[in-house]
């Protein structure tokens, strides 16, 4: 059952542009532009769309250019997201602890400190922290068409349990750089 989220998108507008609203950015015409700590919004997850304890903290909107946005997204013990997807995918590189992230087919992936995953777009997904553990990641989420989101139903305890047992995939397709010769 999937939810119809146009009017309810608000939270993760802000990954695509609504953050710098409340945010100070200081720039100038055709130069960088800096986004000071605390500058950008931060937030509780709301129910409706995670379960457990979620702060969100954004980094920087999505622009003209660039249309994808960031935040680190911090998980208390046990908390997840409800199931969403990407219209243009996401990457998550956890900054610390271990995050557990399902997709329908119940694969459910963990992943530690220093590593990330790219979920494509149109996956159905979730992620979150470890029963036993908070979690923090990064992370860097595409916009196509003005939207960055689409939530669905909350994942079940039976879903998110899968996670309990998983271990890290240990065959990772990796593509390799060419030595410079």
């Amino acid at each position: 059952m999937q939810r119809n989220t146009r009017g309810l998108t608000w939270l993760f507008s802000l990954f695509s542009g609504l953050a710098s609203q409340g945010g100070v950015a200081a720039q100038t015409p055709a130069s960088q532009t800096l986004y000071p700590a605390g500058s950008q919004q931060s937030f509780k997850g709301p129910e409706a769309y995670f379960t457990g304890e979620v702060q969100v903290d954004m980094l920087f909107p999505g622009n003209e250019t660039a249309h994808y946005s960031g935040a680190y997204v911090t998980f208390q013990a046990g908390a997840r997201t409800a199931w969403h997807l990407h219209p243009a995918g996401q990457h998550m590189i956890v900054t610390s602890g271990v995050a557990l992230t399902g997709t329908r087919d119940g694969q459910v992936i963990a992943f530690g400190e220093g590593e990330t995953v790219w979920c494509p777009a149109g996956i159905d997904h979730w992620h979150g922290a470890t029963p036993e553990a908070p979690m923090t990641h990064l992370v860097i989420t595409g916009s196509k068409d003005g939207e960055n989101v689409v939530w669905k139903e909350q994942v079940s305890n039976e879903e998110y349990g899968r996670g309990q047992h998983t271990k890290k995939p240990v065959d990772v397709s990796i593509e390799a750089l060419s030595p410079i010769t």
